[in-house]
C-alpha cells in the first residue's frame, strides 16, 4: 500500500490507513487510545494520528472535510499553535477512515438537556458520551462540532509532538530537556544552536510522548488571530482539486438516471441509448439506472435516451397532500417534549395569541452536483468523493461491492458545498457498482443538476401550532407544537439500519432549548411518517424552529405592546446572560430605536443553537413597490473565537444560506416527484440582491460554540419581522416571495 508521504509528495491525496483489531465494546475500550492509522515509510515519522513528519516538512493531518467553512486552517492553528511551527511551512491534509479520527463532540450534543445550563460536571457528561463515537467510528463533518471534537486534542497532539522533539534533541546532546526551546519547526539550544524536526523526527518517533500542559490563551500567536486560509492559494489558482476534478488515466465517464418519484423501476429499454457512439453500457441499478460512456456529456445524453416504467411513489403524490399529513400530525401523540415548565394548561390572565406557521420542503442546492470516482480492482477498491463522513463511505461501498471495509480506501477532496448532503453515501456507492462492472478501469461517475436537484436528502416541510399569553409587557405562557417527518429517523435507517432509542431531540432544537424565562413554557414534538428521503441540511431542526419559535416571540411582543428587542432582551437577561448580550450587542450595532422612517424596515431574530447564542436585525427597504434586504448586523458569542475571520464568514454565510431559503427557496412534489431541476427553478440570493453585514463576535469563556450553522436559523425571522415592521403583514409560511414582491 502507498504510505501517506509519498502521496504527499506528488498530490493532494492522503494515502490508505490500517486499522489494528476490531470493534470492541466496554468502559475500557471506550477510554482506550485508538490506534495511530498513519503508515510511514522510510525517512518518514508519524509522532501521533494528527502530525507526520518527512522530507518534505510537517503535515498536519485534519480529520474533518473541507467544504469551504475553512476548519481545515482552524486545526491545523491548533496544532501549530502548540507546535510551534512556522506557518507557510506546513502541510495539511484529510485523514482517512479510522476510528482515532473520532468526532467526540456529536454524541454528547444528543444529551436531552439544554445546553446553554450545562455545568462543568454536565460538560464532563457530554464529553464521556462522545467517548463512544470511537466504538461507532463516528468521524462526521457536521453539526458544527468540528472545531469543538478539535480544541483540545489536537492541541494536545502539538503539545506533546513539540516536547517529544525536544526529547530527542536533549537525548542526542546529552542536556536537560528544559534547558531547550522550540520556534518555528527547530529545537533551540541554549547556545542558539538550532536542529530541525525534519532532523529529529526519527528519533522521536522511538519517544513515549510526555503528558503536557496546554499554553494559557494569552501565550497564543495563530489562535485568536485571522489565519491565512491553508486552501485559499489553491482555490483561487484552480489547482485546488475536487471531485469533479479528479482525473485518472483510462477512466471512463458514467452518470445516473434514478426514479423521480424515490420508488423502483419496472423495465427500461436501452436499445437507444446502447447504439450511440461512444456509449459502452446500461447498468440496471434496481431503482434507475447509470449509463456508462467516453465521456460524461455524452453519458448524460444517453441516460435521457433511455425509455423507462418507473413505479409509482410510496408517499402522497402531491404537495399539499405531504402538508396535509405533517399538519395532521400536530393532533397525534407527542414524541418528545424536553421543555415542560409550569403548567401551560392552567387558566392564566393576559391577552391570548395563537398562530400557525408552516415551511416547505428545502434542497440543498450545493454548487458542485454530487460526484464520486472508483477504481476497483478484484480484492480492493478506491474511491474519490467529497464526503463529510468517509467511514460511512468506506462501508457502504465495500458493502455494495463484496469487499471488506479494509479493503476499501477514501481519498476525500474538496467539496463544493456540503451543507449536509456529504454525509450521504448514494453517489459513492453508484460509483462503486459501477465500477465493479468494469473492473480494473476507473469510473468518474457524475449526476446531471437535474438529478441532484429531484434526487437529494432534502431538508422536511414542517407545521407548528403556537398559543402564548401575555401581561403587563411580559410573556406569561407559551405552549407550541412542532411537526414534521424526523431527519435523525430517516438517516439513522440508512446509515446503522435502526432507529435509536428516546425522544428526537434534533427535531424541536431551536424552539424547545431557547434561553428565555417564560413562566409557563411547553414545547412538544410530533412526528411524521412520510418515506420522502429526507436528511441533515444547515442547522437541521434548527431551520424551521428558528423561524416557527422567533417568528411567534415577535407576535407575542407585538400584541404585549413591548419593543421587541427589549420583549426578548428581558426573557434572556433572566435565563442566560450571554444570550441576553448578544441580543442587546445586535441593537447596539443597529442602533436600534424600534421606530423606522417611511419605506423602512427593521426586524429582530434569535435563536440559540450549536452552543452558540446568535442574533440578527435585518434591514429591508421599499423601492418603488419592490422590496430589498438593504443590511444585516449580526452578534454571536462562540466562547472563544479561535479565528475571528473564519468565524465572520461563516456566520455571514450562514446568514445568506437562511435568507435564500426564507426569500424564496421551495420543493414540490407532482406525481410524487420533485417539479424543481436547475438553478432557475430553485435559486439563492445573488450579488444585487445580498445585504450588507456587520458582524460582532463576543467570546464570554463559555465551551467552545459552533460556526457553521447558528447564523442561519435567526436569519429567516428576522428577515420576516423585518417585512411586519415594514408592511404590517405577517409571515406565517415560506418562502416570503408568496406574501411579499421581493427584488429577486
Amino acid at each position: 500500500m502507498a504510505s501517506i508521504g509519498k502521496i504527499a509528495r506528488r498530490t493532494f491525496l492522503i494515502g490508505s490507513a490500517a486499522l489494528v483489531g476490531g470493534v470492541a465494546f466496554g468502559v475500557y475500550q471506550v477510554k482506550k487510545e485508538a490506534p495511530n492509522p498513519l503508515q510511514t515509510a522510510s525517512g518518514e515519522s508519524t509522532l501521533n494520528p494528527y502530525i507526520l513528519i518527512n522530507a518534505d516538512g510537517v503535515t498536519i493531518i485534519t480529520p474533518r472535510a473541507e467544504m469551504g467553512q475553512g476548519i481545515q486552517t482552524t486545526m491545523a492553528a491548533l496544532v501549530a499553535e502548540e507546535m510551534d511551527l512556522d506557518w507557510n511551512d506546513i502541510n495539511v491534509m484529510h485523514g482517512p477512515p479510522a476510528k482515532a479520527y473520532y468526532n467526540g463532540a456529536l454524541l454528547g450534543l444528543a444529551l436531552p438537556y439544554h445546553h446553554y445550563t450545562d455545568s462543568e460536571f454536565m460538560t464532563g457528561m457530554r464529553e464521556t458520551v462522545g467517548e463512544v463515537g470511537k466504538l461507532l467510528n463516528l468521524q462526521v463533518t457536521g453539526g458544527s462540532t468540528s472545531t469543538r471534537d478539535a480544541y483540545t486534542k489536537m492541541r494536545e497532539a502539538g503539545a506533546t509532538a513539540r516536547e517529544t522533539l525536544k526529547l530527542a534533541a536533549a537525548d542526542r546532546l546529552g542536556v536537560d530537556a528544559s534547558t531547550l526551546k522550540t520556534e518555528n519547526g527547530h529545537v533551540i539550544t541554549a547556545g542558539g544552536e538550532k536542529m530541525s524536526y525534519i532532523d529529529l523526527a526519527a528519533e522521536a518517533a522511538a519517544i513515549d510522548p510526555p503528558k503536557v500542559d496546554l499554553r494559557a490563551k494569552s501565550a497564543w500567536t495563530k489562535l485568536g488571530k485571522a489565519m491565512p486560509r491553508t486552501d485559499m492559494v489553491g482555490k483561487s489558482t484552480g489547482t485546488a482539486t475536487y471531485a469533479t476534478d479528479v482525473a485518472l488515466d483510462g477512466a471512463k465517464f458514467a452518470t445516473v438516471r434514478i426514479n423521480p418519484a424515490r420508488a423502483g423501476m419496472v423495465s427500461f429499454d436501452a436499445t437507444e441509448a446502447e447504439a450511440m457512439d461512444g456509449v459502452d453500457r446500461v447498468i440496471d441499478l434496481g431503482d434507475g439506472i447509470a449509463v456508462v460512456a467516453s465521456n460524461t456529456w455524452l453519458a448524460m445524453q444517453a441516460a435521457e435516451m433511455v425509455d423507462i416504467t418507473w413505479e409509482p411513489s410510496t408517499y402522497p403524490e402531491t404537495t399539499d397532500g405531504l402538508m396535509d399529513a405533517i399538519t395532521a400530525s400536530l393532533s397525534s401523540k407527542p414524541n418528545s417534549v424536553t421543555r415542560d415548565d409550569g403548567d401551560v394548561e392552567a387558566a392564566v390572565e393576559g391577552t391570548e395569541i395563537t398562530a400557525n406557521y408552516h415551511v416547505p420542503w428545502l434542497a440543498h442546492a450545493t454548487m458542485e452536483p454530487m460526484t464520486s470516482s472508483a477504481l476497483y480492482t478484484g480484492d480492493a477498491m478506491t474511491i474519490w468523493a467529497g464526503n463529510q463522513a468517509p467511514v460511512i463511505i468506506q462501508q457502504k461501498t465495500a458493502e455494495a461491492v463484496g469487499l471488506t471495509p479494509e479493503q476499501v480506501t477514501v481519498q476525500t477532496t474538496y467539496m463544493g458545498g456540503g451543507f449536509g448532503r456529504r454525509t450521504e453515501f448514494d453517489a459513492a456507492v453508484h460509483a462503486a457498482r459501477v465500477a465493479k462492472e468494469f473492473e480494473g478501469t476507473p469510473i468518474k461517475l457524475t449526476w446531471s443538476r437535474e438529478e441532484d436537484m429531484r434526487h437529494d436528502f432534502y431538508r422536511p416541510a414542517a407545521a407548528a401550532s403556537f398559543r402564548g399569553v401575555v401581561k403587563d409587557g411580559e410573556p406569561v405562557l407559551l405552549h407550541g407544537k412542532v411537526a414534521a417527518p424526523s431527519v435523525t429517523h430517516q438517516s439513522s435507517l440508512r446509515i446503522a439500519g435502526q432507529i435509536p432509542p428516546g425522544p428526537d431531540r434534533g427535531h424541536i432544537e431551536g424552539s424547545a432549548d431557547q434561553p428565555y424565562a417564560i413562566p409557563n413554557f411547553r414545547l412538544s414534538g410530533h412526528l411524521t411518517d412520510l418515506s420522502v428521503p429526507i436528511g441533515f441540511w444547515r442547522s437541521v431542526g434548527n431551520s424551521f424552529n428558528g423561524f416557527f419559535f422567533d417568528t411567534f416571540i415577535d407576535e407575542m411582543a407585538v400584541a404585549a405592546g413591548a419593543d421587541p428587542v427589549q420583549f426578548r432582551l428581558n426573557m434572556a437577561a433572566k435565563e442566560h446572560a450571554a444570550s441576553a448580550k448578544v441580543i442587546e450587542t445586535v441593537a447596539e450595532m443597529a442602533g436600534w430605536t424600534g421606530q423606522t422612517p417611511d419605506g423602512v424596515g427593521r426586524g429582530i431574530g434569535f435563536t440559540y443553537s450549536f452552543g452558540t447564542p446568535t442574533a440578527e436585525i435585518v434591514e429591508v427597504v421599499d423601492e418603488d413597490g419592490a422590496i430589498r434586504i438593504n443590511k444585516c448586523w449580526i452578534a454571536c458569542d462562540v466562547g472563544t473565537a479561535l479565528d475571528p475571520s473564519i468565524i465572520e464568514a461563516q456566520m455571514i454565510s450562514g446568514a445568506i444560506y437562511g435568507m435564500s431559503a426564507a426569500a424564496q427557496g421551495e420543493i414540490t412534489f407532482t406525481d410524487g416527484a420533485v417539479d424543481q431541476w436547475n438553478f432557475p427553478d430553485y435559486d439563492a440570493l445573488r450579488m444585487h440582491n445580498t445585504p450588507k453585514f456587520e458582524v460582532s463576535i463576543l467570546e464570554s469563556g463559555h465551551s467552545i460554540g459552533g460556526v457553521g450553522e447558528p447564523g442561519t436559523p435567526p436569519s429567516m425571522p428576522a428577515l420576516g419581522n423585518a417585512l411586519f415592521d415594514l408592511t404590517g403583514t405577517r409571515a406565517t409560511e415560506l418562502p416570503l416571495i408568496k406574501t411579499f414582491d421581493l427584488t429577486l
